[in-house]
């Protein structure tokens, strides 16, 4: 017995992580910087370590309140009713529920190439078909709506990554909402703000509010540094408030997961010095890095180096780890997660040595 034909499905590539590298080199991982993955140079939101600590023993129970607690909070936060809010296991979990709420076999969605893997592979579980969206280095990953219109063609759910990874750049709300209103009425468009808290631009929740065609993925990874315990929601029209309990598994996200969302969705202290010293750290890269780089309005800067797998090596060797975009298919291109003050001026002053050898 086999499993079912995959040969259509791709890999999802991540980051490398400090501990494989270091054991691949058979080196101290703590002569290692990872700025590969787009984590939170600052950890998790002290008060929700607090809280994590002080739950565990009463992981035995399962989150019935909390995750009501969590979805009334984030519903008050967002100006929407509590069953708009979709609770899921990261931003990836729910991209599975919007799925499994849309799509028939062989329905087609439109994703950004290049962009997050998962979109296709989330709609090719689902038995769904992908076609994509150009966004190229020629017009520096310029994201508009003509780009995205000019290659729809009727497809189910069509994304649009704001800001853009690994490119950082963004769609206006202008043209999000423009997106929305010349595709098919049954046609869904999914704006994934995972990066949302780090560009000062309107979060595309102002359309969902007044649309039954716009939904919203937002995550507690990035600016909330929760990224371990996978922990992302959608925001959907009021028009699918039944939906969830339908499609979702049981206890959509962990009890863990959910007390300490909550605690970090009050630190603001936490996301503000996260936010500015992103901020700080894409102006720095920006202007001292001796290579072309992209305006980004992410927590990461993508990085035009010529050969992405020769200098991403070299700069492991130097215990800096940054993502080679050749997964992405971006060949010549290195992606750097915005560090603290000290391990971005390392990172510049690394790849600066790597790029002038």
């Amino acid at each position: 017995m086999r499993p079912r034909d995959l040969s259509d499905h791709v890999e999802y590539r991540a980051g490398r992580g400090i501990e494989e590298v270091a054991r691949e080199l058979g080196r101290d991982p703590e002569e290692f910087v990872k700025l590969a993955s787009n984590e939170n140079m600052f950890g998790p939101s002290p008060a929700a370590a607090e809280v994590i600590e002080a739950s565990a023993e009463e992981v035995h129970h399962y989150p019935t309140a909390d995750h009501q607690d969590l979805t009334d909070a984030l519903a008050a936060d967002w100006g929407v009713t509590a069953e708009q809010v979709w609770l899921a296991n990261g931003g990836d979990g729910a991209l599975d529920y919007l799925h499994r709420a849309t799509l028939e076999p062989g329905d087609e969605v439109l994703v950004p190439t290049p962009g997050f893997s998962y979109y296709g592979m989330s709609a090719r579980f689902h038995h769904g078909d992908v076609a994509e969206y150009e966004v190229t280095a020629d017009d520096g990953f310029e994201l508009t709506a003509e780009r995205v219109l000019d290659a729809y063609d009727g497809e189910r759910v069509v994304y649009l990554t704001s800001p853009h990874n690994p490119s950082g750049g963004r769609f206006t709300l202008d043209d999000v909402e423009r997106i929305a209103e010349e595709t098919d009425a049954e046609t869904l468009v999914v704006v994934d703000e995972a990066y949302g808290e780090f560009t000062d631009a309107p979060s595309a929740v102002d359309l969902v509010r007044d649309r039954d065609d716009v939904a919203v993925l937002r995550t507690f990874s990035k600016a909330y540094g929760l990224a371990g315990l996978r922990l992302g929601y959608a925001l959907v029209p009021e028009e699918w408030a039944d939906a969830y309990a339908r499609v979702n598994t049981p206890f959509a996200a962990s009890f863990l997961a959910c007390r300490a969302g909550l605690a970090a969705l009050e630190d603001d202290a936490h996301v503000e010095q996260t936010v500015e010293t992103a901020r700080w750290s894409r102006e720095y890269m920006a202007e001292h890095i001796d290579a072309p780089t992209y305006e980004s309005h992410g927590n990461f800067l993508l990085v035009d180096v010529g050969d992405a797998t020769a200098v991403a090596e070299a700069m492991q060797e130097r215990g800096v780890i940054v993502r080679d975009c050749s997964s992405f298919g971006l060949p010549e291109c290195i992606r750097v997660t915005c560090g603290t003050e000290a391990e971005t001026k390392r990172a510049v002053r690394e790849l600066n040595e790597v790029l002038a050898e």
